[in-house]
């Protein structure tokens, strides 16, 4: 993924978090208000650093982006799924483990460049 797309995906990203926070705090009760908040809060802190991040390499930036942009699709596309059409929610580990991995890679990526 290029560094111009996921700056896209993340500002797009953050503009999903915060509509997703709105969506929560005034549609949503019980356990979805839950589950949307926690997608919202992972979109906009993933959607910041895709927006900020400048890879020091194209091989480990890219593969960082490509994870983090697979991550909040996983993993808040999990949770907001499983609210507006009742999915399960079983992608959202994935999801989140892929996040990990591309702040792991992000931190390779600065420590080498």
């Amino acid at each position: 993924m290029s560094p111009r797309g996921s700056g896209v995906f993340g500002a797009l990203a953050g503009a999903a978090g915060v509509a997703l926070a709105a969506y929560a705090a005034h549609a949503a009760t019980g356990e979805a208000q839950r589950w949307l908040y926690t997608a919202a809060a992972m979109a906009l802190v993933h959607g910041v650093l895709l927006v900020a991040y400048v890879p020091g390499g194209p091989r480990l930036g890219g593969m960082a982006r490509l994870a983090l942009v697979a991550g909040v699709l996983l993993f808040s596309g999990s949770l907001v799924a499983a609210h507006a059409f009742g999915y399960p929610t079983r992608l959202a580990p994935v999801g989140g483990s892929l996040l990990i991995a591309g702040w792991l890679l992000v931190a390779l990526d600065r420590a080498r460049g």
